[in-house]
């Protein structure tokens, strides 16, 4: 590897002298719940399902929001190349839970390798890959450069970067330099990103917007749909979504004001981290609001105000039941969640003024007046009587719909960089 640069070269041999470790702490992790049973010998490489015929294009995400917003992108690329198959992997166990409730057709999912020789010998040798496609910020040096190695092309999508990622990235610029000049295509979600990107070494980044804006809508159960709309009908009924210690407090306070004037009112609280409900029907109590749980198949009585729906992969559920959510990571440090989620499914948009992971989509959707920014529980609950949620909600869904022709184009790009097969 003597083309290789003397700090990616390090970082490999680093990694090498690591390999002893893997199954071991992997077995570790697997004993605290944090690895699936069944499939956590794909982290070491072992693949649990065929390589199907034909041309393949492998994409990586890191976790659930990151993994969900390709499913755009996929659908884009296999309507226009019937055949293609598509592999995705992720490294958090809950993204290969909700992404198989969401799986696009064609789609197979597999958690990244560790990012050692081993493991990542054993992935490139089974699955071959025609195209590796990254997303967001979610590069592994050891896994890009192996691949580069092969005769690969390499791409990466949705990039997203502020000042903090940069300072990050360019005090490892002699290792993240020579990853991003393999890139046959760097897209970023705004104009800040690709110039980022530009002085870290990637060639012509475009700019192409959000994927996630692109996302087909979250899947949901019909007939469970149909059966809470019997059971909750004639109720106020509002969401909190994908919510962490800082989101809550401002909901929970903002229903017991709506509890003062309507009685009627349930909030449907769905915690970014299910195995918080317990903390989070403490603080409920403390403003004197009763919970049921989702998870203990509890459906809410007529006196209950607050549904703490503690399960992964219901957001599409909620979203539908709901005219409105408190999008959850905008009160603290989280820096906020995915907008285009309820946007998709005509849920009206509320959120703190912590939005930076998202800031290029929160402005866009400011500016066409489909989203709302609140500050404290008074603000909160004042937004949730709005009578003008529902032409936001609107706004929100049309912008949307109209993000597609970038995506469109970024199939198309991608597409074009898959070799000919010859029989």
């Amino acid at each position: 590897m003597s083309d290789t640069p003397p700090a990616l070269s390090a970082y490999l041999a680093a990694t090498a002298a690591l390999s002893p470790l893997a199954a071991p702490v992997l077995r570790r992790r697997l004993k605290r719940g944090k690895e699936d049973p069944a499939r956590w010998r794909e982290k070491l490489g072992h693949a649990s399902a065929p390589r199907p015929d034909g041309s393949l294009v492998w994409m990586h995400a890191v976790g659930l929001g990151e993994v969900m917003a390709l499913r755009g992108l996929i659908e884009r690329m296999t309507t226009r190349r019937p055949g293609l198959n598509i592999l995705v992997t992720s490294t958090a166990r809950s993204s290969g839970e909700v992404f198989a409730r969401n799986r696009p057709e064609g789609a197979i999912h597999q958690f990244l390798p560790l990012d050692l020789p081993g493991p990542a010998r054993r992935f490139l040798d089974h699955w071959r890959p025609d195209l590796a496609v990254w997303a967001e910020q979610d590069l592994w040096p050891g896994l890009v450069h192996r691949t580069h190695r092969r005769g690969i092309p390499l791409a990466l999508v949705n990039a997203r970067m502020d000042d903090r990622a940069f300072a990050a990235r360019k005090r490892a610029r002699a290792i993240y330099a020579p990853l991003l000049s393999h890139m046959r295509l760097v897209a970023a979600q705004d104009d800040r990103t690709a110039a980022l990107l530009a002085a870290l070494g990637a060639a012509s980044p475009r700019v192409t917007g959000s994927l996630k804006a692109v996302a087909p809508p979250l899947a949901h159960d019909a007939a469970e749909l149909a059966r809470l709309r019997t059971r909750l009908g004639g109720r106020t009924l509002w969401l909190a979504a994908s919510t962490h210690a800082e989101d809550e407090a401002a909901a929970l306070a903002a229903h017991a004001r709506l509890r003062d004037s309507d009685p009627t009112a349930l909030l449907i609280l769905a915690p970014r981290i299910p195995d918080r409900a317990p903390d989070i029907a403490k603080a409920a109590a403390s403003h004197g609001l009763t919970t049921a749980r989702r998870s203990a198949k509890e459906d809410p009585a007529p006196g209950t105000a607050v549904w703490i729906a503690d399960t992964f992969g219901e957001l599409g559920l909620w979203y539908r039941l709901c005219p409105a959510a408190l999008v959850g990571g905008s009160f603290g440090p989280v820096q906020g969640h995915n907008p285009w989620e309820p946007a998709r499914l005509g849920c009206a948009i509320l959120h703190g003024s912590n939005t930076a992971n998202f800031a290029a989509d929160y402005a866009a959707l400011a500016a066409a007046q489909a989203t709302r920014e609140v500050t404290d529980a008074a603000t909160l609950a004042a937004a949730l009587q709005d009578p003008t949620l529902p032409d936001r909600a609107a706004a929100a869904r049309i912008l949307a719909e109209q993000a597609g022709g970038r995506a469109d184009a970024l199939a198309e790009a991608l597409l074009s960089l898959i070799p000919a097969r010859h029989p």
